[in-house]
């Protein structure tokens, strides 16, 4: 049996942190998806808002009792109204809060008991492609820049710049290897 070469195997590339990935919350007519089914339903009640036709009147009525519904199966306070970029991911949505005024970037992916709450500063705002991890908690008009991560149970209160990894109460940043190495040729 040849053993397969490094070129062989497929490349994974991650999302983008500008471009939505639509597919992402995608799911099947019948399937068990109800954080999917969360987004679909907010999803349904942005694109009809604006519009006074009866079927978007209908269909805003029935987003909403979508909504309600899908809320209490994830436990998640997430708004009709939110401002939530495409390719948002949700894999364990119990208990995620998010403020109204908090901006979500493309291809965002926010664990469970994750909080995104305002302070006197404003409101959270995620760049592209950040990875929020589990109970996380994301306070005040505070900047998380594209590619960022912020570690399971961190409290963050300032803004993490772009490709960052922030963890700890409160949190701190931690540098990755590549920025460590550019720092290094720099000294």
């Amino acid at each position: 049996m040849a053993s397969a070469r490094k070129s062989d195997q497929p490349v994974s590339r991650p999302p983008s942190a500008s471009t939505p990935d639509w597919s992402r919350e995608s799911k099947r007519l019948f399937a068990w998806a109800p954080s999917r089914s969360l987004l679909a339903s907010i999803r349904t009640y942005q694109r009809c808002a604006g519009s006074k036709s009866p079927w978007c009147i209908l269909g805003k009525f029935v987003a909403v009792l979508r909504h309600r519904f899908w809320s209490v199966v994830t436990g998640a306070d997430i708004p009709l109204n939110s401002r939530i970029a495409g390719g948002l991911e949700l894999p364990h949505p119990n208990g995620i809060v998010i403020h109204p005024d908090s901006e979500i970037g493309p291809n965002c992916m926010i664990f469970q008991q994750a909080t995104l709450a305002v302070g006197s500063d404003g409101a959270p705002r995620l760049g592209g492609n950040v990875l929020v991890g589990s109970g996380a908690k994301l306070l005040g008009g505070i900047r998380i820049g594209d590619n960022a991560q912020i570690g399971a149970n961190a409290v963050v209160l300032h803004d993490v710049p772009a490709g960052a990894t922030a963890v700890g109460v409160p949190a701190r940043l931690i540098l990755r290897q590549e920025a460590r190495a550019k720092m290094l040729r720099e000294d």
